[in-house]
């Protein structure tokens, strides 16, 4: 069911207030504003309850909600007397509905037939729920018990019969939907249990593998990874029996704890370590300290880089000793690559400086366009050749500024070489022969046609032959 329908089904029940119903305890209905937004379909539930079977309401319904054969053929199951009194055949027998007065009989008969319509419009609504995968229990139990209360006897008039039908196939429906869900939900902790009891199997495997030869780092890694596993697990999965969870929590506990003993012996032998990384390191700085007056920029960068990989590799020293350590060291590679910096700011100065030049020349070269006669090109590619030989000896530019300034200079090249060209061209002896020879081409085709246009007594081929000739007149006039 649509957003529209399940808002035009809620406004219909907001708009009838004129018409009531023999029930002796009648609710006021609260409108619905057409206006009010309403983003999506609520579920069954909240459905049912939008529209009470028996109140007040304030006009007849709105005759847009459902097609005028939906209408009728629900108020053939109703009659209005002429008092406005509405009744419906249901089963074998006919009881009143409510009474709607002061309007036709048709009009009444028609109001009721929508509130048929709405209530059928909650039952197909059920119906297209329980085929969703998100429906819940609950939810199935709260709309047949609302459903169940809205077609006992609905104030309605239309085919009771077929509606109440509908309500016992939608309950055997919810009954079979909630079963699925169970099995699903089995299913789901079943899957869960065995994901968990999979983290705990790999946790238990990396601590029978600790020996001599174990990366304690990469180790301590996967179990990091396989704790952060087992929490997103919990998080996202389906709750697990508690008594179930708590066995596999201990089996995993159990592996993390003889890891961590295991590490912690690891522990007392790396402080060994630390004496030996400690000399190292104070070594790397002492060759850094050598290096850091050097003004061969590229080779001692690269050294500097070695530096640093062997700093990585040696190992911890302790934090407080590391950082001491470190800070030498970075002093030393500081000094160095500030002095890098400096000489390449120099450049940069040095290149915009060029740059400056270069554009004072394409000011130059630019003013040599545009020429028009072979004279001229010859005159403005003198000077542009100076130009291009001053502009070579000048030196860099910044890399962002070299393309924009070369194609500058190039456009300035490319517009004195057209004029040079089309000199040529009409210098060419080759190129009159040839148009020469297209000329008389083109006028023997010409002849031709006239001689065709002239035979030709087809109104249509004859315009394609004018057609055609008009187009070879166009390029006959153009080689002219």
């Amino acid at each position: 069911m649509s957003d529209e329908t399940v808002t035009e089904t809620e406004n219909t029940a907001a708009t009838e207030e004129q018409a009531t119903t023999p029930a002796p305890a009648v609710s006021e209905a609260k409108p619905t504003p057409a206006s009010m937004p309403k983003p999506h379909a609520p579920s069954p539930a909240a459905f049912a309850k939008k529209t009470p079977a028996k109140q007040h309401t304030a006009a007849p319904a709105n005759t847009s909600a459902y097609s005028e054969e939906d209408v009728k053929a629900a108020e053939a199951f109703g009659r209005v007397d002429d008092n406005g009194t509405v009744f419906v055949k249901d089963g074998d027998a006919e009881r009143e509905v409510g009474q709607f007065p002061d309007v036709s009989k048709e009009e009444a008969l028609a109001l009721y037939a929508r509130r048929f319509l709405d209530l059928k419009a909650k039952l197909d609504l059920l119906a297209n729920r329980l085929t969703s995968p998100n429906v819940k229990a609950r939810e199935i139990d709260e709309s047949l018990k609302l459903l169940g209360e809205e077609t006992n006897e609905p104030a309605v008039v239309g085919d009771i019969a077929a509606l109440k039908a509908q309500f016992e196939e939608l309950k055997a429906a919810g009954e079979a939907k909630k079963t699925a869900l169970a099995e699903a939900r089995k299913a789901a902790v079943a899957k869960a249990v065995a994901e968990r009891t999979a983290i705990v199997e790999k946790a238990e495997a990396l601590a029978a593998s600790l020996g001599d030869n174990t990366n304690w780092r990469s180790t301590a890694d996967k179990f990091r990874n396989l704790f952060d596993e087992w929490q997103n697990h919990q998080r996202t999965t389906i709750r697990i029996d508690k008594p179930e969870a708590e066995a596999l929590w201990k089996r995993f506990s159990a592996a993390r704890t003889t890891f961590n003993q295991a590490r912690r012996k690891w522990a007392q032998a790396r402080d060994n370590e630390r004496n030996h990384a400690k000399e190292v390191k104070e070594a790397i700085i002492a060759e850094a300290n050598e290096l850091k007056d050097s003004t061969a920029w590229g080779e001692t960068s690269r050294k500097f880089n070695d530096l640093m990989d062997r700093w990585k590799k040696a190992g911890r020293a302790g934090r407080n000793e590391d950082d001491e350590l470190w800070a030498k060291f970075r002093e030393a590679a500081d000094a160095f690559f500030n002095a890098r910096q400096a000489d390449r700011d120099q450049m940069n100065t040095a290149e915009k400086e060029n740059l400056a030049k270069k554009e004072e020349l394409l000011v130059q070269a630019e003013a040599l366009v545009p020429v028009k006669t072979d004279a001229e090109a010859k005159k403005a590619r003198q000077e542009l050749a100076k130009i291009q030989e001053e502009w070579d000896q000048i030196g860099y530019v910044p890399r962002e500024d070299m393309r924009r300034i070369e194609n500058r200079l190039d456009a300035v090249d490319k517009q004195i070489k057209s004029v040079e060209d089309a000199a040529w061209k009409q210098s060419d002896p080759e190129a009159d022969a040839r148009k020469s020879s297209f000329e008389e081409q083109l006028n023997a085709q010409l002849a031709e046609l006239d001689a065709k246009i002239a035979a030709e007594s087809d109104p249509k081929k004859k315009a394609k032959l004018e057609a055609e000739k008009a187009t070879k007149e166009q390029w006959l006039n153009a080689i002219k």
